[in-house]
């Protein structure tokens, strides 16, 4: 009996200082990496979105950019969107539940609820009709924006996107962390014990064959990947995709907007042959731009083509001129 109690009071102990070291690395991450632009509330719920280019929209595109698994706005405030605001309108959004966006409910935001929500932020920005960039997951979220908003966007960018139901199992982690009994006793452990560093050099992985660029880990902000709130949406929101490509994937025929896709022949985290290219048959107004030897995160190591797709983009929609 006085055994069990030692070990029920140490046991408490550990609890209560887990969740302490947790806090302490949320609030640290937070004050490190604050929002960068502005919080909208989209049907009652939080919204990051940073705003870049020129003030008068009248010959500057709208342009909506959608980050993938585990990202924030700063995947593309690191460079590619200051890159674009010369000519467009950029509107950065963290998806719901990342960054510095709002949970939409606790069984992981689905694709087409995230491009709801996102697709009626950008409207509220006065984007009625934008150019949508996504890169990886948010690649899937922007073809649900496509086909269930169609009237809501100009063209369509995708990224390094899956979009076809594959055969590859759950990863172990997101198994773990996506579980509705392990999950949230495993996630606090890992807010409160894995380094900023260890998140860090999981980059070279997400890069390879390329690197990351100079400054782009401490840019990004990998404390805020590991909050307890970030780790559990981004868990479920991966455990869920497959099924919810697998259910959008026969809708795409619907889409009547110039598409624009780009993706690397060395991308193993998406693979070109098993989703961009069946897409390019699947959709009549899509073209597919093959960058050889190119990993994951084309628009950091391969930006000049990146960009050239979006022009491209916005010439087929009619939102610039052809030079």
């Amino acid at each position: 009996m006085k055994l069990a109690v030692i070990v029920l009071a140490l046991l408490a102990v550990f609890v209560a200082f887990t969740l302490w070291k947790a806090r302490a690395h949320e609030a640290r991450a937070e004050a490190s990496h604050p929002p960068e632009g502005r919080i909208l509330s989209v049907d009652g719920h939080r919204v990051h979105a940073v705003v870049m280019g020129p003030d008068d929209r009248a010959d500057a595109p709208d342009l909506v950019l959608i980050h993938g698994l585990s990202g924030n706005t700063r995947d593309f405030t690191h460079a590619l969107a200051p890159a674009l605001a010369a000519r467009y309108r950029v509107i950065v959004f963290d998806r719901p539940g990342l960054g510095y966006s709002e949970r939409i409910n606790r069984t992981g935001a689905t694709i087409t609820q995230q491009a709801e929500v996102l697709s009626r932020a950008a409207r509220k920005l006065g984007a009625e009709r934008p150019i949508v960039l996504g890169h990886s997951y948010g690649g899937a979220v922007a073809l649900a924006w496509a086909v269930h908003r169609p009237e809501a966007l100009s063209a369509l960018v995708l990224l390094s996107a899956p979009s076809q139901p594959w055969q590859r199992d759950l990863s172990w982690y997101y198994r773990l962390t996506s579980h509705p009994i392990l999950g949230p006793i495993v996630i606090p452990l890992i807010t409160a014990y894995v380094r900023d560093a260890r998140v860090s050099a999981t980059l070279d992985a997400i890069f390879a064959p390329q690197d990351p660029p100079p400054g782009y880990a401490a840019h990004v902000g990998a404390g805020l990947t590991l909050r307890r709130e970030t780790l559990r949406a981004n868990a479920l929101q991966r455990a869920n995709l497959l099924g919810e490509i697998t259910a959008l994937q026969p809708h795409y025929p619907r889409i009547a907007r110039p598409v624009e896709s780009v993706h690397g022949t060395a991308d193993t985290t998406v693979g070109l042959d098993i989703h961009a290219l069946p897409l390019t048959d699947q959709i009549d107004d899509a073209r597919l731009t093959r960058l050889d030897g190119i990993g994951h995160m084309p628009h950091h190591v391969a930006r000049p083509e990146v960009i050239a797709a979006i022009d491209r983009a916005a010439i087929r929609a009619g939102l610039t001129p052809e030079e």
